[in-house]
């Protein structure tokens, strides 16, 4: 094909956009999807513990994070605007995740159904976390929309109060319902972030025997991490640490 027969030709001009698009689309690629937001919601969850943790600084410490939050880009932006965006790439996110979790989990079931394994499954490399990948990860869904209605929007907060973050936790981790309930969702948490800090590295290729041992201890180092960091919080409050 000549260049300017490459010019006018439809399917030359399509090809780059339609690999992506083959690609993203297959086992491989939703893996890569899935391994891309994960690191994606990695990040987000460890910063947003990180600013967490200055309610041990102060109730003042933590307010005016949360009120630098809503300020971002200062008097460049109108208010919120910033955040929204940022709320909105977070959410777009969570949502290929999902997507990608969902299509792949199908695709799996869908091959059970087709082919007949003789061989006996090997448990040790699809351990408890691995099995309970899916259940873990609606768990964490379930718990991100009571979270946004407990301390963001309110809703479920009877003494929720706008732009006041140290109360609004204190209010809500003094139920001993709702500290349990966080308590649970941060255990099913540490366990997806687990196999999922694991397996990402094995979906974008970096993967073998002599990689497995640093996979093993980052994947626990992270999810421990982010389980004492926020289940502090909680028994912060409910051992008056926190009040």
């Amino acid at each position: 094909m000549t260049t300017a027969e490459a010019r006018v030709d439809p399917t030359h001009r399509r090809g780059w956009w339609e690999w992506l698009g083959n690609f993203f689309t297959s086992d491989i690629g939703m893996k890569w999807l899935m391994a891309l937001t994960g690191i994606g919601l990695l990040v987000y969850v460890l910063a947003h513990m990180l600013g967490n943790l200055k309610v041990f600084i102060s109730a003042e410490e933590i307010d005016l994070y949360g009120e630098a939050l809503r300020e971002l880009g200062g008097h460049l932006f109108p208010r919120t605007s910033i955040l929204w965006i940022l709320r909105i790439g977070l959410i777009a996110t969570f949502a290929v995740h999902i997507w990608a979790a969902a299509v792949l989990t199908k695709r799996n079931v869908d091959a059970r159904g087709k082919v007949r394994y003789h061989a006996k499954r090997h448990w040790a490399a699809a351990n408890y976390a691995s099995r309970t990948m899916l259940w873990t990860g609606i768990i964490v869904a379930l718990f991100v929309l009571y979270h946004l209605a407990d301390l963001t929007w309110g809703f479920a907060n009877p003494d929720f109060e706008r732009g006041e973050v140290y109360a609004n936790l204190v209010a809500s981790f003094q139920r001993l319902p709702v500290a349990i309930l966080y308590i649970v969702a941060q255990l099913a948490l540490a366990f997806h972030i687990y196999h999922g800090a694991w397996s990402m590295f094995q979906s974008l290729g970096i993967a073998g025997s002599r990689y497995n041992d640093w996979r093993r201890a980052f994947a626990i180092a992270f999810a421990a991490l982010i389980f004492v960091g926020n289940c502090s919080i909680v028994f912060g409050v409910m051992f008056r640490v926190i009040a």
